[in-house]
């Protein structure tokens, strides 16, 4: 421990073990997490600093609070991957600069990426790529960083022929960009990077023509690569969108920005509006023409994404094709509350599928589909129990039953149910558009805007409550909904081109409530910068009968 009388010293908290030292003014937060890389389970990648998330190359000029990030930390999975992503990148242009990569989305536990040019990807260049990639890793290349003006930036993506980022950063309200350099190559990305290649050694390449996919570790087991899981219906579903985003003419966030500005996103809205409606009726026409007689339609999917909407969405179509549709809340069959199991911390876990009355649930569905009269439960969430009087239902021959809920793609759930006579979709946010060619738009960031979004306004939370669920909500869905992904028989994919210009006006105060007084600043933070590249849209033109009403309101619906 360094003297206390000493001036050009600053007093440091360690915030996980609540140790206070004395630092020389000027330490970089590398330096300092040297001493407690062995208190981490994996390497340290970066730090909060008073919950303002830092680069480890950061230095310290002031008494503060330090946190270490590692890969169990969201943040710092976030900039492994954005690290490795630079280093493919980086590889595919020392060995093929005549073509270019795009990181387009999440599949099978990795990296769904194109490497674009005249002559189509092959494996054996897939295996060049992987071993030019580990070239760079070992020579532990540092990530150089630099801030330019848009002005300098804008003069070095036109002479590159990077159009792509030109577009993604001139509509930005940030004065300046943050370029990286990597060995004499630059890039752009969005957040901050390891300090060198060296840090990234996790990680392998898979040919998936015409492309490949990226593989590296979950924050949940972060040393080691997960087992491949083939995704062919999610894959489906992420191409239809890129073919969508090709029918709208917006490519990126640039092109929408573009079309705001112009004055011409009314079109692009009535455009999108009308592939998702025709999507809907197309659904409704594969269960009312399917083969065998569909009797029970199980809609499943993450939380914000538009299920509700859907729900009644395909209820329309379905009765446009002569059928009775009638819903059914999978909500009423919670068990009484002194029954419901607990999770690991202890806490009533209501997403677990044992929460439900999963016997009484099946009983009366089959007593449902066979046309007999059930006295279906009603629940009072206030006192946690059923009351004593339920609700009578009888269904005839030609109605079919819309069953939504996060357990409807789990076979266990309908176990009594013969399998061909249910019919279950996957309804999410899988967004599929980027910033630009190497930043993304994570599906799981437009939902949890959705959500800050609807629970403000329909359920009196702050962002600051919602944010602090979301670990929690998202350990439900990979538990409990993604890995029942394939059981679907049709995806639907909720997410909008023009949706996060619609969010903006609604997410950013709110956000902007959260200060460095609270652990979440950094993740309010990350998602003000998210939202700073796209342009407001007014919400007058979105109809009525919208998804994206289930969350800013005026729904025609409710």
């Amino acid at each position: 421990m360094l003297k206390q009388d000493n001036n050009n010293l600053i007093k440091v908290t360690i915030k996980h073990n609540g140790v206070v030292e004395q630092y020389p003014v000027g330490i970089s937060l590398l330096e300092l997490s040297k001493s407690f890389d062995k208190d981490f389970v994996s390497q340290i990648v970066a730090a909060k600093v008073d919950n303002d998330l830092k680069e480890l190359n950061y230095k310290l000029d002031k008494d503060c609070t330090v946190q270490f990030i590692d890969l169990t930390n969201s943040d710092g999975m976030r900039i492994y991957r954005r690290s490795l992503y630079f280093i493919l990148v980086k590889a595919v242009y020392d060995l093929f600069p005549e073509r270019k990569v795009v990181i387009n989305h999440p599949i099978s536990k990795g990296m769904y990426c194109e490497v674009v040019g005249d002559t189509t990807l092959t494996e054996d260049e897939v295996k060049k790529i992987e071993t030019r990639m580990r070239e760079i890793v070992d020579a532990c290349i540092p990530f150089e960083r630099r801030k330019l003006s848009i002005e300098e930036a804008k003069e070095i993506f036109i002479k590159s022929g990077r159009l792509d980022r030109l577009s993604a950063v001139e509509h930005r309200q940030k004065p300046y960009v943050t370029i990286y350099n990597c060995g004499g190559f630059e890039d752009y990305f969005y957040g901050y990077m390891t300090p060198h290649t060296g840090y990234v050694k996790i990680f392998s390449l898979e040919y998936y023509a015409p492309g490949l996919i990226l593989r590296y570790p979950e924050k949940t087991d972060p040393n080691k690569i997960p087992e491949f899981q083939p995704q062919q219906k999610l894959f489906n579903i992420f191409s239809e969108f890129q073919r969508w985003i090709r029918i709208l003419e917006v490519e990126n966030v640039g092109y929408l920005n573009d079309m705001i500005k112009k004055g011409c996103i009314g079109e692009i809205i009535k455009i999108n509006e009308a592939l998702h409606e025709k999507k809907i009726a197309q659904i409704a026409d594969m269960i009312t023409g399917s083969k065998d007689k569909k009797r029970i339609v199980l809609i499943s999917g993450p939380s914000s994404s538009g299920k509700t909407t859907f729900a009644h969405r395909l209820a329309i179509q379905l009765r446009v094709n002569g059928k009775r549709p009638v819903t059914i809340s999978m909500d009423d069959y919670f068990l009484n509350r002194e029954d419901t199991p607990r999770d690991e911390d202890g806490d009533y876990d209501f997403e677990a599928l044992e929460a439900l009355d999963v016997e009484l649930f099946n009983s009366q569905l089959n007593d449902l589909v066979n046309s007999r009269e059930v006295e279906m439960p009603i629940y009072n969430f206030t006192k946690g129990c059923r009351e004593s009087v339920g609700r009578k239902l009888r269904i005839d021959d030609d109605q079919i039953l819309i069953i939504e809920g996060i357990h409807g793609l789990n076979e266990k759930l309908t176990s009594s149910i013969p399998r061909e006579t249910k019919f279950k979709i996957y309804v999410s946010a899988l967004t599929s558009m980027n910033i630009d060619d190497h930043n993304r738009i994570p599906t799981t960031d437009t939902r949890m805007i959705r959500r800050i979004v609807r629970d403000h306004k329909f359920r009196g939370s702050s962002a600051l409550s919602t944010i602090k669920r979301w670990p929690s909500v998202r350990r439900g869905e990979k538990k409990n909904i993604f890995p029942f992904q394939e059981e679907a028989d049709i995806m639907f994919n909720s997410a909008m081109i023009y949706e996060l210009g619609a969010l903006k006006p609604f997410a950013e105060p709110l956000l902007g409530e959260i200060d460095n007084s609270y652990e979440e600043y950094s993740e309010a933070k990350r998602l003000i910068g998210f939202l700073s590249y796209f342009l407001p849209v007014e919400p007058n033109e979105i109809p009525l009968n919208s998804i994206l009403r289930e969350f800013i309101g005026g729904s025609s619906f409710y």
